[in-house]
């Protein structure tokens, strides 16, 4: 359908992720003519501003996890009243894993016109870079903190065939990398992407556990991390074989759990599958 400019819209606007001459010509354009702003951060769209040489002519105002809810009716209001809101967040585009989705859902409800202007993503980016397949992708976006939630949250990923993307704050690499190891396999292929259009952008692929030894060291920037889909289910039909390997091994007096893991290492399945077929089997469940 034709959009009638002249007419109030809520537009999602996305902002470079590193390198500020990726900014399109028409969040330039919007920026200086927008009605209101609506910035996750302020002052970080003050110092975007700067750099791209624009003005910022309308109402600037904060619109951010902790207050999305309720600033989604006063942006609609200017938007119900034919103005234009512009919704930006710090880097890439406003609703992924950013806010922006709480509003675009209730201006859809209220039956106002939703528009975007696109432009660099921290997604797509690293996907397009990681050299793994990009047919078909899912987002997981950034994976629970606690070791037990993040176990449970891959654990359920293993047979996933569809690429994988996920955030994640560079102290907590090394933590989420060992994890994938444990639900993935140490030979999984994945691509850690660091500082993504910046001066030091670098893209490290290989196996998780050559990547995982790599984070044990100093990492800093933003990060995205790509990892490859599972080649068959973990649950298939060699299972009961790496399960007789894991059982041989106890039976030599190893501890299950290093059975497991040594065996899903060789075999490039998930440790906590192995494991837990591999519990009845062992006859007592021993102590994690």
């Amino acid at each position: 359908m034709a959009h009638d400019e002249t007419a109030g819209r809520l537009v999602l606007a996305a902002t470079p992720i590193g390198n500020v001459d990726d900014a399109s010509a028409r969040l330039r354009t919007l920026l200086e003519t927008a009605d209101v702003v609506a910035a996750e951060d302020t002052r970080r769209l003050r110092v975007l501003a700067a750099r791209l040489g624009v003005e910022v002519r309308g109402r600037v105002v904060s619109h951010h996890e902790h207050n999305e809810a309720s600033r989604s009716d006063e942006l609609l209001d200017v938007v119900a009243g034919g103005g234009t809101v512009v919704v930006v967040t710090d880097a890439g585009m406003p609703a992924v894993s950013d806010p922006g989705f709480r509003v675009v859902t209730a201006a859809v409800q209220a039956g106002l016109p939703v528009t975007a202007a696109p432009g660099p993503s921290a997604v797509l980016t690293a996907l397009a870079l990681s050299g793994l397949p990009t047919d078909r992708f899912c987002f997981e976006g950034f994976v629970p903190r606690k070791p037990g939630e993040r176990a449970r949250t891959l654990a359920a990923l293993a047979d996933e065939r569809r690429t994988m993307v996920f955030f994640e704050a560079p102290h907590r690499l090394e933590a989420l990398l060992g994890a994938m190891v444990e639900a993935f396999g140490a030979d999984r292929p994945a691509a850690v992407c660091r500082e993504l259009t910046k001066t030091y952008e670098e893209v490290l692929r290989g196996p998780l556990a050559e990547l995982a030894q790599w984070a044990a060291g100093e990492v800093r920037g933003e990060i995205v991390v790509v990892v490859g889909g599972a080649t068959r289910p973990a649950g298939g039909g060699d299972l009961t074989a790496l399960v007789a390997q894991v059982r041989a091994r106890v039976d030599a007096g190893e501890r299950l759990k290093d059975a497991a893991r040594a065996v899903a290492a060789a075999a490039g399945v998930p440790t906590r599958t192995l494991y837990e077929a591999a519990l009845p089997s062992a006859g007592t469940r021993p102590t994690p």
